[in-house]
């Protein structure tokens, strides 16, 4: 097959079949994480009433699971959604977001910064829950409020994903992003909203970790004549 042309789009001219099979070899973290929620979704979607409920507060990362079972509650959250009939949503936000990011990025990089915002984000945010119990705000109750879903890492990509574009896309993308995850913060305010902003800014704290601040990096330093003043380079 012909590879594209210089200039063209990476997938120009592909077969389709060879093009989904590349496109998923190139970013497998997302594509095994949405495997987990699939499997984890029919689980929900199949169990009895009862089941579901014990299910879903048993791999909540609330204040009590995380104080019983901290480790396994922060991982195991954040493989499953409350309502199994929003996955195809989540496949659809999974490509538009998690894969371009994981393919730009590494894999790697792509899982520090949202596993990282996952887990900050859900920490923080209960904390605001213990606080807010404390304080009366709200029940004791609360301790075991669902907390389960991939959002905190959807917004960290969102985050990152804005350094992808190009200018004026990127502006555009960034308002649209900013109003998005603004919007509840300021009106009534959830600790779920509070996580959102935390991980948006986590995803947006991240830009060291991007092609483009390397490839910055370089240019400054070659601008600058190199680290010996233009001569060669002695490892």
């Amino acid at each position: 097959m012909e590879p594209p042309r210089r200039g063209q789009p990476w997938w120009s001219g592909r077969n389709p079949l060879v093009w989904v099979r590349d496109w998923v070899r190139s970013t497998p973290g997302t594509h095994i994480w949405l495997l987990v929620i699939g499997i984890t979704s029919l689980v929900i979607a199949s169990a009895s009433e009862g089941l579901e409920q014990f299910l879903v507060h048993r791999t909540s990362s609330n204040i009590h699971e995380l104080n019983e079972h901290p480790l396994p509650s922060l991982l195991i959250s954040g493989f499953w959604i409350e309502r199994p009939a929003s996955f195809l949503l989540y496949v659809v936000m999974f490509e538009l977001l998690h894969a371009n990011v994981e393919r730009w990025v590494g894999t790697w990089r792509w899982l520090l910064t949202v596993g990282g915002a996952h887990i900050a984000a859900t920490l923080a945010s209960q904390e605001l829950v213990l606080l807010a119990i404390e304080g009366h705000r709200l029940p004791r109750s609360m301790t075991h409020v669902v907390d389960i879903g991939v959002s905190y890492g959807l917004a960290a990509a969102a985050g990152l994903l804005t350094y992808r574009l190009l200018p004026p896309w990127r502006y555009a993308y960034l308002v649209a992003v900013l109003v998005f995850f603004g919007i509840p913060l300021t009106t009534g305010a959830t600790f779920t909203d509070f996580g959102h902003a935390i991980a948006l800014t986590m995803g947006f704290a991240a830009w060291p970790l991007t092609p483009a601040a390397a490839a910055g990096a370089v240019v400054e330093e070659e601008a600058e004549g190199g680290p010996q003043g233009g001569g060669e380079h002695i490892p």
